[in-house]
């Protein structure tokens, strides 16, 4: 009987312990869902953090590399479609230098769009909140900043709506 208790007791604690660290394992945006705590030097050398979001807008989340013709794509498919995107605030983050971003904001005149934030991650802490392997990174968010998806790689903006319609804006 007690060889019977004590085998149990050690299924019970390796399963906790096996638990605890699939807990762990997981990246940060799965473990803190919430919009994450970053700070973006924006073209304007001013910061932008969570603050600034609008209070009854959905988010999507871009992180992108200048030079990288997807997300080039992306960001001309997001401009040529602006107005499917009056209700989300659009945030677009780098951690390339300053210059190359204020070139691409030009090139795409992205400052001409209230709903449009580009910022360089000074920190570099999106790469690593997220674990990115592919660019651009998408990452969705509900009107109450809470985390709907991601998704790795440039989506059509039928599908990026998509997103949004099945959520509460």
């Amino acid at each position: 009987m007690l060889k019977h208790s004590l085998l149990l007791l050690l299924v019970k604690f390796t399963a906790l312990c096996l638990f605890a660290q699939a807990e762990v394992s997981l990246p940060p945006y799965k473990r803190f869902p919430s919009f994450p705590p970053v700070k973006l030097l924006k073209t304007d050398s001013t910061l932008f953090d969570k603050s600034e979001l609008g209070k009854k807008n959905a988010v999507m989340l871009m992180l992108f590399n200048p030079s990288c013709s997807h997300c080039q794509h992306e960001t001309e498919e997001l401009v040529n479609n602006i107005e499917s995107f009056k209700k989300i605030q659009i945030v677009m983050s780098t951690t390339m230098p300053y210059d190359s971003m204020r070139a691409f904001t030009e090139k795409y005149e992205l400052d001409q769009y209230p709903n449009i934030i580009v910022g360089r991650d000074i920190n570099y802490f999106l790469p690593t909140f997220y674990k990115i392997s592919n660019l651009p990174y998408l990452a969705f968010y509900s009107r109450s900043k809470e985390l709907i998806s991601t998704v790795e790689g440039a989506l059509p903006i039928p599908q990026i709506l998509e997103v949004f319609a099945k959520k509460d804006r």
